[in-house]
């Protein structure tokens, strides 16, 4: 079911994917939404209700004057006291991961465990790829072959938008969040105090096993490393694998 809140004056939209099972939020990445959990959603039902957010810029949710981390952080703030939770579990993917730890370290009392998706503790994101994203296709099918390899991974946040398809994210608006979301961001990895899982695809290019090696061994026995048969989008390329490893850390013991 989407739904609906206020932030800063602006309107932001999750999925709550339902069911009677304790809350878990997740966190997308660039280029994606909340929708891009449902196939986890699925699989993790019916112990655990998924409830996705789609973020600033993303899906249904405005657009804003600025993407800068506090900006996401406060966000989820607003979040987490919309839907009225106590401690919760919280995942993220990539630009949702840094997310999710920011916010878990800056905001301890309401993060029970954290579940970071191929995002390292010092980001250099390269917005290339961004700014040579098609122009609005004349069909589906036409913005697909546009697109090439890589439209499994953007194809929940295709739109049709007149007569053209195109994106629920603004590419102006989506470099803005990646020059935002580079930089040195240990202090918040290593101030985060819950149980934390760290799941790498082998054929990541945005994250390196040497790095997601360093950010366990800073945390000091709170964080484990799971490295899966994947690329940059580990629930994408390994569902059953990644969704069998998040709910064997959820259930574990805290």
């Amino acid at each position: 079911m989407r739904e609906f809140f206020e932030a800063g004056g602006r309107k932001l939209s999750y999925l709550d994917f339902g069911g009677p099972g304790r809350p878990l939020l997740a966190l997308h990445g660039h280029y994606n939404e909340a929708s891009a959990f449902g196939g986890l959603a699925e699989v993790l039902a019916p112990r655990w209700r998924v409830v996705a957010l789609d973020q600033r810029g993303h899906g249904e949710s405005d657009g804003a004057p600025g993407y800068e981390r506090d900006d996401y952080v406060a966000d989820l703030v607003a979040f987490h006291r919309h839907l009225g939770v106590g401690p919760v579990p919280l995942l993220g993917h990539s630009l949702g991961g840094v997310n999710a730890y920011q916010f878990a370290a800056r905001h301890p009392g309401k993060v029970s465990s954290l579940i970071v998706e191929d995002i390292g503790a010092v980001v250099d994101c390269d917005w290339s790829f961004t700014t040579r994203l098609p122009a609005p296709a004349p069909s589906r099918e036409a913005l697909v072959e546009a697109l090439g390899a890589v439209a499994p991974y953007l194809e929940c946040s295709f739109r049709q938008a007149g007569q053209g398809w195109g994106f629920s994210f603004g590419v102006d608006d989506t470099v803005l969040s990646q020059k935002a979301l580079n930089g040195d961001h240990w202090e918040d990895w290593t101030a985060v105090s819950c149980p934390t899982l760290l799941i790498r695809g082998t054929r990541s290019e945005e994250l390196a096993g040497e790095h997601a090696r360093e950010m366990v061994t800073r945390r000091a026995g709170r964080a484990r490393l799971v490295e899966l048969a994947a690329g940059h989008v580990v629930h994408h390329d390994a569902p059953e694998q990644f969704a069998a490893e998040a709910a064997a850390f959820l259930a574990g013991p805290r």
